[in-house]
């Protein structure tokens, strides 16, 4: 069997010390003062001579897992997979792994998930929380566990989080639609209580009665998660009605995907018979015949607030929590109607 390459053969290998070898491959050369070059140098060695860290050894030096745990609301949604890998790449950049898991918006499955990644004795959380997991995050701050919630929050628990300004997204959305002349603006989203569902309710709510349409009741189509035959039955209801909708704005991708593809079905023409105005992007989008308008939140910009927040947390750098909201951008094409 072929001898694991050690930080001494790397040393041997380049002419330096074994401890400047060391500096460099936990990306503390600024400590060490090394030279830019000579650290290139015993990056390329070491990649040259197929080098792999001892993650135990250094677990054991360091006290702590050298891992993160990251749940996701619903990692088949495009939206958590581009965070996923922005938080990814950011923690490789301080040495750690991450484990992956998916509560596809379950509190259960959430609680499953905790308590395993907590066993594999973890040294933090990033969460994008399911309803109802308030008393989950109440036992991570018990227990004295690092953790900070991206996409969304509970207005009830102080937590340190990263989110966007859900509310004044949806408010400019629906405002757009309303400036390029729709008169009957439908809002499609899913049926629940979390924070960034109640914001971009009221954004586009406000919005309506903002310009004089306070009534909005027959225009707003409420949906179960993960259920997408009570989305059909519910949005082609909503586009058969007398209500005559000129305009749809969908709260997340997912949804919106979902019905684009129903509006293709139908037979509606896009913008000609109904402007849409989606939440996210997604590469689904460049295969519509029409290009389509959404809301663009920072992903890369959260990802990294995120992984950073998190830790200064897990180093003791920061006590207090932190709570950043950030703005979002509209991108306008051409499936609003104008």
């Amino acid at each position: 069997m072929r001898k694991k390459t050690s930080l001494k053969d790397i040393a041997g290998a380049v002419g330096v010390s074994t401890a400047l070898v060391s500096y460099v491959l936990n990306n503390r050369e600024k400590e060490a003062r090394v030279n830019a070059d000579t650290a290139r140098e015993i990056r390329e060695a070491a990649k040259r001579m197929s080098y792999h860290p001892n993650q135990v050894a250094k677990s054991l030096k360091s006290g702590k897992s050298l891992a993160i745990g990251v749940i996701m609301a619903d990692i088949s949604n495009p939206f958590f997979g581009y965070l996923a890998r922005t938080i990814e790449d950011e923690s490789k950049k301080k040495g750690y792994t991450v484990i992956f898991g998916s509560s596809d918006e379950s509190m259960k499955k959430s609680q499953r998930l905790m308590e395993t990644l907590i066993n594999r004795q973890i040294d933090g959380f990033i969460i994008a929380p399911a309803e109802g997991t308030e008393p989950q995050l109440e036992y991570l701050e018990k227990a004295n566990i690092p953790f900070v919630l991206i996409d969304r929050y509970f207005k009830n628990l102080e937590t340190s989080y990263v989110v966007i300004d859900n509310f004044k997204a949806t408010y400019q959305a629906t405002e757009k639609l309303l400036e390029n002349g729709k008169e009957k603006i439908a809002f499609v989203c899913y049926k629940n209580k979390l924070q960034h569902t109640k914001e971009r309710y009221r954004g586009y709510v406000q919005a309506l009665k903002d310009h004089g349409k306070p009534d909005v009741k027959k225009l707003i189509c409420e949906v179960e998660f993960n259920s997408p035959a009570y989305f059909r039955d519910k949005f082609e209801g909503l586009l058969n009605a007398s209500t005559k909708v000129d305009a749809v704005l969908f709260s997340t991708n997912t949804l919106s995907i979902m019905g684009l593809k129903l509006v293709i079905d139908m037979g509606i023409r896009v913008p000609e018979d109904l402007s849409v105005f989606c939440f996210d992007q997604s590469e689904s989008y460049d295969l519509f015949y029409c290009p389509i308008s959404y809301v663009h939140q920072p992903l890369e910009e959260i990802g990294q607030r995120a992984v950073q927040i998190l830790f200064d947390r897990m180093s003791n750098k920061q006590n207090t929590y932190q709570q950043v909201i950030l703005n979002a951008e509209l991108v306008m094409r051409k499936s609003c109607g104008k």
